[in-house]
């Protein structure tokens, strides 16, 4: 019985087309109205991560392996904690600036 080792390509690729459609159900199942850039964000990327293996083509912009860059997978937390009826956490700020004098 060989068996050849998981690619994890193809399982990163998978966990976030699945987190796509995820976020996309639980937005019709809730009723929440996503913005039209919101719901071509998600149809786009899950284009490019069907067709490429990842969303962005920039390898400075996520990490090797990695299907979604860092700023994507924050939008995709961001709409589905919006179609969950999450509040929006607050902004964070810099850190504070000091007065010279």
């Amino acid at each position: 019985m060989n068996r050849k080792p998981p690619d994890r390509n193809a399982a990163a690729k998978r966990a976030a087309l699945n987190a796509l459609k995820r976020a996309r159900r639980q937005a019709d199942k809730a009723g929440v109205e996503l913005s039209d850039w919101e719901g071509e964000f998600l149809g786009s990327v899950a284009e490019r991560v069907k067709t490429y293996g990842r969303a962005f083509g920039d390898p400075e912009k996520g990490a090797p392996g990695q299907p979604l860059s860092l700023r994507q997978h924050v939008k995709l937390k961001e709409i589905a904690a919006k179609a969950k009826g999450e509040a929006k956490p607050p902004k964070r700020r810099g850190p504070p600036t000091r007065n010279p004098g």
